[in-house]
């Protein structure tokens, strides 16, 4: 399995080749900005899907005013979210910021908040993508899940190949989709604009049941919100950059919000133009795109192109989710094992983690892009607000110079951020954001506890150098019992019993006979044993094997431990050969391990036996002959 292994992911790298692995601006630039450049490929139907039911034709009127608003709200977080590169090159983003200037509990908030956006991208992004995908060919439409789920294995295995593989596997279909996007914009205004093209009136069968209020623009801006969401992944990676690492992700934040810029704006002046209507079956960008190209091979690039970004803007997420994790994990707030990288230098286990739980979220919401984005868009928002709140109070503190001018910036990304995260909380709160508010909390909760677990551990495995200097390990050896279960005299459980003769002269064997037949059997076969080693047999009435030997062990604990004694129990275990075998047979020694590793004094040991192919053993059924005796 090693050589498919060698396939997929390659093979591993040294621990000098991560300067290698890190980011140019110009790779860096498509791996950080599809998550925020894809969002525009939805973010105006969103709109569009709040607006139409309640004022018809004038939702296009709405749509600039709100697209302006958006817009402006993507330039404040540029310009904030450059002040954060630049005071922290370390990366971690909202989780750094708001640990250092508003505490731990604001911290593991961004934290929490910002991992939620993260898994939620990878669903809404690949889900979006499957859709575009099934507009175009129909007939994939009732298996969306399916397809999502594929792109989603092709995601994980590319990301698991390494920083560098990744951001050129991805960066490429990036690319193509900025150019197939500013095409249709280009050629759309064209047609419309110089060319005298009318679009046909759109069929408006549900126009005029909602009033139009403040309320409902407020709700229709949450939802294009979506199309800002990606802005905080840069700072978030900035150690993944090449140096200087802080300069270049500088540039790659404004070069992604330029992009934004043009293609969300342009996207809004082609909707206007072309006043489609959001329709189940078939999206907003796809029936401009049939307009303006019929079914053109240009039709057909924008589409597939648009599918690729969509599913691919989840390579976002990719790139910061472990980033993130291997931070709060080596702050003691997630599992250690978060922190290290795999073999191609990539944080293996946090790809995993995200993949397993995106999946999820997949198949619970169908893949239905409506459904997971009232989810989107409060995590995000939280951690913008948290982040902006505490550069705000770091200038106020620190108070260097142009620190009033910085704070200003940063204190008005807070305040609008915030007015943002409660419109989307208010407005999407029965739509399903009430879950990411019911579960950052939780989420926080356990990311405390595991902190506390870290500590609890620590204090007690510290060992002052006072008691370093005390420790005489001459003096303080431990005397030692040894206990080797045996089911039967075989080759395993005589070596086990070999084995345990040199480690200790106080040892017992201890049988459970299930049947009368089944003790004399053993005892039989004891006896022909050229041991003085005694053997314990405990018949069992109810004919269960892990009790009495446990009841055995705690038994033998209680009259002859004393205090620096140890217990060792040594379990025989032979190894099958191929991994299907391992279900064939009992694996009590793993319920056997487990409630031993309760007691204090008791030491666990396994006695491995490694058995040939059964193919071997049948042509040949005589083992080897040693070319050395094995000594006792």
């Amino acid at each position: 399995m090693n050589w498919l292994k060698r396939l997929i992911i390659g093979r591993p790298l040294e621990n000098e080749a991560l300067q290698h692995e890190k980011y140019s601006v110009f790779w860096g630039l498509p791996i950080l900005s599809s998550d925020v450049i894809s969002s525009v490929a939805y973010a105006t139907e969103e709109i569009l899907l709040v607006l139409i039911p309640a004022v018809g034709l004038l939702s296009y009127h709405y749509l600039s005013y709100i697209s302006g608003a958006i817009i402006l709200l993507l330039a404040i977080l540029t310009v904030s979210y450059r002040q954060t590169i630049r005071s922290y090159p370390c990366g971690g983003g909202a989780y750094i910021v708001a640990s250092d200037n508003l505490g731990t509990r604001a911290g593991v908030a961004a934290g929490a908040a910002l991992a939620l956006d993260y898994i939620l991208t990878v669903a809404v992004s690949i889900s979006s993508g499957v859709f575009n995908l099934a507009s175009v060919f129909p007939v994939l439409l009732p298996y969306q899940v399916e397809l999502a789920i594929l792109f989603l294995l092709i995601i994980f295995i590319g990301n698991l190949r390494g920083i560098s593989e990744s951001s050129k596997l991805f960066g490429i279909p990036a690319y193509t989709f900025m150019f197939a996007i500013i095409s249709m914009i280009v050629a759309g205004i064209a047609k419309v604009k110089l060319f005298g093209y009318v679009p046909p009136e759109p069929v408006l069968s549900h126009a005029g049941m909602e009033p139009l209020s403040l309320f409902l623009l407020l709700r229709a801006f949450s939802s294009g919100c979506a199309a800002v969401t990606g802005v905080e992944a840069v700072s978030n990676a900035v150690p993944n950059f090449k140096e200087p690492a802080a300069r270049h992700a500088q540039k790659v934040l404004f070069s992604l919000s330029l992009v934004v810029l043009i293609l969300f704006g342009g996207l809004t002046i082609l909707a206007n133009l072309y006043h489609v209507v959001p329709s189940e079956s078939n999206s907003v960008l796809s029936q401009i795109n049939a307009q303006i190209f019929g079914h053109s091979f240009m039709y057909y690039f924008v589409q597939f192109t648009t599918m690729v970004i969509l599913a691919l803007a989840a390579n976002t997420a990719y790139a910061d989710f472990p980033m993130l994790f291997s931070l709060m994990a080596r702050d003691g707030f997630a599992p250690r094992q978060l922190s290290q990288r795999g073999e191609r230098l990539s944080y293996s286990n946090g790809i995993l983690v995200l993949t397993l739980v995106a999946a999820l979220l997949i198949i619970a919401f169908r893949a239905n892009v409506t459904q997971l984005i009232p989810l989107y868009a409060v995590g995000v928002f939280l951690s913008f607000t948290l982040s902006q709140t505490g550069m705000t109070l770091k200038w106020i503190r620190s108070r260097e110079p142009g620190w009033l001018l910085k704070a200003a910036v940063n204190g008005l990304g807070a305040l609008v951020t915030l007015v943002t995260v409660l419109v989307i909380g208010v407005t999407k709160f029965l739509h399903g954001a009430w879950i990411i508010i019911v579960v950052i909390p939780f989420l926080m909760t356990v990311l405390l506890k595991i902190k506390r677990h870290y500590l609890a551990v620590a204090e007690q495995l510290r060992l002052s150098p006072e008691e370093l200097e005390a420790i005489d390990f001459a003096r303080e050896s431990y005397r030692n019992h040894v206990i080797v279960p045996v089911a039967s005299v075989n080759r395993a459980s005589v070596r086990a019993l070999r084995y345990a003769r040199t480690i200790s002269g106080n040892v017992v064997a201890f049988n459970v006979a299930t049947s009368p037949e089944a003790e004399e059997r053993i005892r039989e076969k004891w006896a022909h044993l050229n041991t003085d080693i005694p053997l314990v047999v405990q018949y069992s009435t109810y004919r269960k094997v892990i009790e009495p030997l446990l009841e055995f062990i705690e038994s033998y604990e209680l009259h002859n431990y004393r205090k620096g004694d140890m217990i060792t129990v040594i379990l025989p275990q032979f190894t099958v050969r191929s991994p299907w075998q391992w279900f064939l047979h009992n694996q009590s020694r793993l319920f056997i391990q487990r409630s031993l590793l309760r007691h204090k004094h008791i030491v666990v040991a396994t006695m491995p036996l490694q058995l040939r192919l059964d193919r071997e053993v049948l042509r040949d059924p005589q083992p080897q002959p040693r070319r050395r005796p094995l000594h006792p």
